[in-house]
């Protein structure tokens, strides 16, 4: 007996597949590692320059802490890199320190009971950190002037970004003042409007 029941045929149908081509995909990768390596520059100097702020504010604290360590005391306050016989040398990017100078004999003695205030690590060693040429130390008298010779400049300059370098001018009344980008150029330049640079 056979089944009345109509056969229905079947269509197999066929979808298309949404993929990438090769073409595409090399496409792509090419516009995603474009973007990736210029999202990493930019990454890399907005590091250096929280870097640099970051180094610079610390040392305009230290000046800072010095100026009225002198002032509160009635006494001389130095700021230098002490080395480990403990003189003042010339090695501003390592460890900075604050003392009383009790004695007034523009060392710190630490036998004669003189005590550092406060200490500012070390900077990044590919850094740079000068002040002045041949100058180790920085003296501020009770008045919270400067003690010595005239104004002088901090220049901090991070390697490989020059345009990034900043600096602190130390006046002569003992004022102190963070560089700034006055003419908009893009870099930093003291009162007198030159350019920070450590050369």
């Amino acid at each position: 007996m056979l089944n009345n029941t109509p056969v229905r045929k079947v269509k197999h149908c066929r979808k298309k597949a949404n993929a990438f081509t090769l073409l595409e995909l090399m496409t792509s990768i090419s516009i995603t590692s474009i973007l990736a390596t210029i999202a990493m520059t930019s990454l890399q100097g907005f590091i250096v320059q929280m870097r640099v702020d970051n180094e610079i504010s610390q040392l305009h604290r230290m000046l800072l802490i010095t100026r009225n360590s002198a002032i509160n005391s009635g006494q001389k306050a130095i700021l230098c890199p002490l080395d480990i016989r403990f003189n003042c040398t010339t090695q501003w990017h390592k460890d900075l320190s604050i003392f009383i100078d009790t004695n007034d004999n523009k060392i710190f003695d630490h036998h004669n009971n003189e005590k550092v205030i406060r200490i500012k690590e070390a900077i990044n060693p590919n850094d740079i950190l000068i002040y002045g040429k041949g100058r180790n130390k920085i003296t501020f008298k009770p008045t919270g002037q400067l003690s010595g010779l005239a104004n002088g400049t901090f220049r901090y300059c991070p390697k490989d970004y020059k345009t990034k370098a900043r600096g602190i001018i130390v006046a002569r009344s003992g004022r102190v003042y963070q560089s700034t980008d006055i003419n908009n150029d893009g870099l930093d330049e003291n009162r007198s409007y030159k350019n920070i640079t450590c050369n």
